[in-house]
């Protein structure tokens, strides 16, 4: 290994960087600093938190590994700007958040920094969630000085929030209930259960009652995340794909409405199927030129 020289600089470490940004952060919330930043609250910054952690899954897709970079760049400023705030109203600073998710890493993995072991990531899993169980427990009586609340158990589906988005919720829930056993034994289980689901739904239709439509949609819909946790899918980010997917075809349908002289909605329904069938056909590969648009 070639030795550093004097004259080569050494780089910065990582802690390094870090209390620049701290610095950073720090300086636009001072007095003096930016007008922008220094009237932003934990509540105004919630939706670029959301924002962020959905543009760090676009870059990962993206295979761009500076894109990937700077993205997951935005989602760390997020931690150090709502950490800021907090230290500012004497509540905890970012050093307090950085210990508690380090004791928590090596709590939750006995079989690495503990006496337990485990076998395979089943069992991870299972002891992960009995840990967080034990704490929640712990929070609770902590929590309750003694009341009789103290010592209450707790539920293995505390602790996933109700802000998530729908589908990741369902997708949490029934994750943690198939942890313990609570599951299908097999896929076929799972679809003939959205079958079932949507006939409940088909059968309420024609009652036209609003508020069992929407329950029974939800319960279709609740299965099919069900279905897409148990093949190991992402609802939310196979949703937004398929979102992305929809997008890009739909405004392929809209540049063949122009090249024929016409607005989309302006083209009869079949028409607009073909034009459906010719933006999938480019996915794969096909042609967009005029020949294969029908003139109207």
């Amino acid at each position: 290994m070639a030795l550093r020289t004097a004259a080569k600089p050494l780089r910065w470490t990582a802690g390094e960087w870090f209390e620049k940004l701290l610095a950073v952060q720090a300086r636009l919330r001072a007095p003096g600093g930016c007008p922008w930043d220094r009237e932003q609250t934990h509540e105004s910054l919630r939706t670029y938190l959301i924002e962020e952690a959905y543009e760090v899954l676009e870059a990962l897709e993206s295979r761009d590994d500076r894109k990937f970079r700077e993205e997951m760049g935005d989602l760390l400023l997020q931690i150090v700007f709502h950490s800021q705030i907090a230290k500012e109203e004497g509540r905890f600073e970012v050093s307090d958040v950085i210990r508690e998710v380090h004791d928590k890493m090596v709590r939750r993995h006995p079989h690495v920094f503990g006496e337990k072991r485990a076998k395979d990531s089943a069992e991870v899993l299972r002891n992960w969630e009995q840990i967080k169980k034990e704490e929640r427990r712990a929070a609770g009586a902590k929590s309750a000085g003694g009341s009789k609340e103290k010592g209450k158990s707790g539920s293995l589906l505390d602790g996933v929030s109700g802000a998530l988005p729908a589908a990741l919720e369902g997708f949490q829930l029934t994750r943690r209930a198939a942890r313990i056993g609570f599951d299908w034994d097999s896929v076929d289980g799972v679809i003939e259960k959205m079958n079932e689901e949507a006939g409940e739904l088909r059968q309420a239709l024609p009652a036209k009652n609003a508020k069992r439509t929407e329950e029974e949609m939800g319960d279709l819909l609740f299965a099919a995340v069900n279905l897409a946790r148990f093949l190991h899918v992402d609802p939310e980010i196979a949703l937004k794909k398929a979102n992305a997917k929809f997008s890009s075809r739909f405004r392929r349908m809209e540049e063949l409405a122009l090249r024929s002289g016409k607005v989309l909605a302006d083209v009869p329904r079949e028409q607009m199927e073909e034009f459906w069938d010719t933006a999938k056909r480019y996915e794969k590969g096909g042609s967009l030129e005029p020949a294969e648009v029908r003139k109207a």
